[in-house]
This record gives C-alpha cells, structure tokens and sequence, in this order.
C-alpha cells in the first residue's frame, strides 16, 4: 500500500514532465478502453460501458472480422449497422473518439488464420479473402468516421509465428486497404501495430529485435500502434527499460498510441504480480509515455473477465489476460482505478 501511494503522489509528476514550472500538469495522450465486458451479458456490459465511458477520451474498436457472414456475401453495411450502428452511436455520444483495429488473423494465437475462416477452410492469403477484408474496412471508415485505423495488428508477431503465406496474406490486405482508404476525401490516421516484447527479443528470448521490417512491409503507416503485456517478460514495472517504446522508434518521426496491453493483477504460472504491482505499472507507463510522440493509451479490457462465463476452448488462450482490468470481474474498483483516474483528470496537451 504504501508504493500505491507513493505512486499516486508522483504520477501527475510523470504525467507532466513538459510542463512549464508554473503550467498546470497535463497529458499528451488521450486514453480508453474497449466494449470487451466481464461476461457475456447484456446487462453487465452496459454497466461497464457506463463505468469506463466517464474516464475515456477514446473507445477502441479491435475485432477479427465477420468472416461467416462475409463470406456468404453479405454487405458490409448491413452486418454494421446490425452489430454496430448501436455501440458507435453510444460512443460518439459520449463524446468519444475512436479508433478501429482489424485483425488480419486469429488474435488469440497469431500463428493462426482467424477462426471464423479456418471453420470456412479460407485462408487471407487468397485474393477474394483479402478483397473483402479490404471492403469491409472501407465500409467502416465510410459510416463511423474513426479517427485513427489500424489495419493489422501484432504485425511482428504474426511474421515471427504465422506461416509465411499467412503473413504475406495480412501485408497485402493491409496495403490494399490502404491503398483503398488513400482515395476518401477525408480520411483517419492509419497504423499497424506492433507487439514490444516481440521487439525486445522477450517472448522467444532472442536478442532485441526491433521493428524494422514492419516499416518496410507496412510503407503506409502514419503512425504505431503498440501491443504491450511485459508481465511476460519482467517480473516488475520498475524493471521496464526507460527506452522501452522509444527504442522502438529510432530513426522514425511518427506518433504512437497503445492499442492493448496492461499489466495483470493475479498471479499465474510463468510471472507473479498483484494488484498494487498493477497500479505501479500505471505509474511506470505514464512515464514511459512521455518519452515519446503517444497520443493515446487505450486497455482493451476495462474489467477483469469471469474465465468461466467464455467457451471452454478458448479459456486456455484468454486465462493469462483475466486480470488486466481497473475493475474486476464483478465491477469492483481496483487500486489501478485511482492511477488510471488521476492521470485522466489532466488535462489533455493539444
């Protein structure tokens, strides 16, 4: 307890590290969360919206596609503005901005292909798949106006696992996409993200790796998106290099924005934690954000999520994320809620 607070009497320190001495303290990234609830359960995912929705400046869209109905030659317009049009309209009128994240392949194991087309046997290495992949984006764009559009993610991630026919797939559907999104008179920021600890050489302990390829493979981009769940890779948050992101962006004058990750608070084979080590990586992040061009911090999760309430076969993939939330399971505020707080109050740098 006593690192909490010592944390949350320094973190609007770290929050606003540019300031003048007599400027009051700000943030230069706005932050939110994704619709991703505890259960699936109407009722509850309301109650969640209503919670994050009141600290967010951003939600984030970030979903593999509706490869079933696409497929079958349903309109992208209509599976919007059926599973969409609702949410889109709640969020905007909070007066959030958004941001849109596609996912290329499978985003519970980037080795795969999404799990809608392995059950269809289609694969984003094929011409059509990539077509409409690149026609459901456009369709998004043309209807929700997001600020910010991410057309593939964990870009390194998937190249270090997938098949190479699964990767070259992504890279060609994300170009055509961009390609497709250059011709709008007004369109979003467009990236690609990319996961960190990948980058350090953390997840297959390899030397630091870097993300030159992905500016290569990816000559679109206009900004980073960064995945970042370094639980796996450091057994504390003081123990993050300064240059953790900045690193990353040697060489490259653009903006980033942390599209998902965070830091859990229950302890799992492989990394113990709690959630005041939770809290202090909230701390550490806000410092690590000021090192560099981010505009934006987004957590996928704003809740911890109920292991039990989701399918059996995908509860081995999604046990080492339950606990990422500033709320738990049940909507209980946890002490990374008081940091996650006293950041967003700040105001935001223009």
């Amino acid at each position: 307890m006593r690192r909490l607070l010592i944390a949350l009497a320094l973190v609007s320190g770290c929050a606003a590290d540019t300031a003048g001495p007599s400027d009051p303290p700000t943030r230069p990234y706005k932050m939110g969360f994704s619709a991703l609830p505890p259960r699936l359960d109407q009722n509850v995912l309301v109650q969640s919206l209503e919670l994050w929705t009141r600290r967010a400046d951003l939600a984030i869209v970030h979903e593999e596609l509706p490869w079933t109905d696409l497929m079958a030659g349903v309109p992208s317009d209509s599976i919007l503005a059926r599973e969409k049009d609702g949410l889109i309209a709640y969020y905007r009128g909070k007066g959030l901005g958004l941001v849109f994240v596609a996912d290329g392949n499978d985003g519970l194991s980037r080795g795969e292909e999404a799990p809608k087309l392995r059950a269809l046997g289609r694969s984003i290495a094929e011409p059509e798949v990539q077509q409409r992949y690149r026609a459901y984006i456009s369709a998004f764009v043309r209807r929700y106006h997001p600020e910010y559009v991410g057309l593939a993610a964990e870009t390194n991630l998937i190249r270090l696992a997938a098949p190479p026919a699964l990767y070259r797939g992504v890279v060609a559907a994300a170009n055509g996409a961009a390609a497709d999104l250059a011709a709008l008179p007004s369109r979003p920021r467009l990236f690609v993200s990319v996961q960190v600890e990948v980058a350090w050489g953390k997840l297959v302990n390899t030397p630091y790796q870097g993300i030159a390829t992905d500016f290569t493979d990816f000559p679109f981009v206009e900004m980073i998106g960064l995945s970042s769940y370094p639980y796996f890779g450091w057994s504390d948050p003081a123990d993050l290099p300064s240059d953790y992101y900045s690193r990353l962006m040697i060489g490259h004058a653009l903006p980033v924005m942390v599209v998902e990750g965070g830091w859990a608070s229950a302890t799992y084979p492989g990394f113990t934690t709690s959630p005041a080590k939770q809290a202090e990586y909230f701390r550490r992040q806000a410092g690590l954000l000021t090192t560099i061009a981010a505009v934006g911090w987004l957590q996928l999760a704003p809740t911890d999520i109920d292991l039990e309430a989701f399918p059996a076969e995908v509860r081995t993939q999604i046990a080492p994320f339950t606990s990422l939330g500033v709320y738990d399971a049940n909507l209980a505020p946890k002490p990374a809620l008081a940091v996650w707080d006293s950041l967003f109050k700040l105001s935001v740098r223009p």
